[in-house]
């Protein structure tokens, strides 16, 4: 289980958007240890851009996002399916979208946890996450936030990680969301132990 646990805002379903840019991961950055406001060392200073849809800079008093009140999904394209694009570096970056399905406004700030798991959940990966800042972002009911994850496929038939399904624990919660990994035939390479991977998460806002 992941411990405790931007970019414009996309309802899920909507519309997909792939990138190769994204930073690359902090050596700092620590796995297995969910989602949090504090990230790696070098996030610790904020100041990233949060503006979403329905959103802005969180305000003082607003109560941050619970798991419970919120809903999380892959962006997707014109057919309903996220396609990952290679980018000149061979990476692409997927989003993945958080909807506040709760009656009032709530915030989110920093890196959420993030585990890959096989399809009989054997075999984890947590996400190391990258050295981009972030700051908070107010997220209204109903409206939607979004992070992103970079993902390094590959094609070999060696040395690779399948996963079946992708948790994810928002900033300073223990319980993790869980939705399917939507690539079946698409591997990423297994990097679990490396230091700066090719897969790794980014900050919400």
């Amino acid at each position: 289980m992941a411990g405790l646990g931007s970019t414009p805002g996309a309802e899920p379903g909507l519309c997909s958007r792939y990138s190769s840019r994204s930073s690359r991961p902090d050596r700092l950055g620590r796995q297995g240890q969910g989602g949090s406001e504090a990230g790696t060392a070098a996030n610790e200073s904020g100041g990233g851009q949060a503006a979403t849809e329905g959103g802005g800079r969180a305000h003082a008093g607003v109560e941050r996002c619970r798991t419970e009140n919120l809903e999380a999904a892959f962006a997707t394209g014109q057919d309903a399916q996220p396609v990952p694009e290679e980018g000149a570096d061979g990476s692409t970056t997927a989003t993945i979208v958080l909807m506040n399905k709760g009656s009032y406004s709530c915030k989110l700030g920093g890196f959420p946890g993030v585990d890959l798991t096989s399809i009989n959940g054997g075999e984890r990966w947590s996400l190391v996450r990258s050295s981009q800042k972030w700051s908070s972002v107010e997220v209204e009911a109903g409206q939607s936030t979004e992070f992103t994850l970079n993902l390094a496929f590959t094609k070999e038939e060696e040395g690779f990680y399948q996963p079946a399904w992708v948790e994810i624990t928002p900033p300073n919660e223990t319980k993790a969301l869980k939705i399917e990994w939507p690539w079946e035939t698409d591997t990423l390479v297994d990097q679990r132990g490396a230091t700066h991977p090719g897969t790794f998460v980014n900050p919400i806002g």
